[in-house]
């Protein structure tokens, strides 16, 4: 699928047939924050996600899922990841939903609150061709910063100080875990079922 010559997609084949699927942007941010919602099962997630893309849930619930996700990834192949633990998000779209909406209305002059839909792979594009100079674009630099041990001190103490300052908060069901594993470690040590 090319951006630059295909048609957007406004539907997904599955057995053969075309079923409509949701393409604003603004179902894709609440799929996004669906997978990371800790309170729900992986059931509730999924019967969730068919009903936030689906005006009608096709039959065939497994190819409808691959067709979500295949139109969430905007309809690239998924890249192959070596998951870094210590590298985190450099944003949150509830966290950063400010910075992402000026960026938006400052860049291209789109004011994301006005608009009626906005194709989520066109979001995407737009998003990743943010400026460098842009507000959101240095905040997610300042977060995904390396900061080697042979820096000037000065610069290094610079960008702690704007990663400390930018710092995404951790979800509640993240804080609610690493209270439990303090109080464990505070306790009898015993991590058992908390990890």
């Amino acid at each position: 699928m090319n951006l630059l010559i295909d048609k957007l997609p406004e539907t997904v084949e599955i057995d053969g047939l075309q079923y409509p699927i949701n393409t604003d942007f603004r179902i894709s941010i609440l799929f996004e924050q669906l997978l990371a919602d800790a309170s729900l099962t992986e059931q509730e997630k999924l019967l969730q996600a068919l009903r936030l893309y689906y005006p009608m849930i096709p039959t065939n619930i497994p190819e409808a899922i691959e067709q979500i996700l295949w139109f969430y990834r905007c309809g690239k192949e998924q890249k192959a990841v070596v998951e870094d633990k210590s590298s985190a998000a450099v944003f949150d779209y509830d966290y950063d939903d400010q910075y992402i909406y000026a960026a938006y209305l400052d860049q291209y002059g789109i004011d994301l609150q006005d608009i009626n839909h906005l194709h989520w792979w066109k979001f995407k594009a737009m998003f990743a061709g943010l400026k460098e100079d842009n507000k959101l674009c240095k905040i997610m630099s300042y977060r995904a910063m390396d900061i080697p041990g042979d820096m000037p001190k000065a610069q290094k103490e610079f960008y702690k100080k704007m990663k400390k300052l930018y710092e995404i908060p951790l979800s509640q069901a993240q804080q609610d875990k690493l209270s439990e594993i303090e109080a464990v470690l505070l306790g009898d040590g015993n991590l058992n079922g908390i990890l």
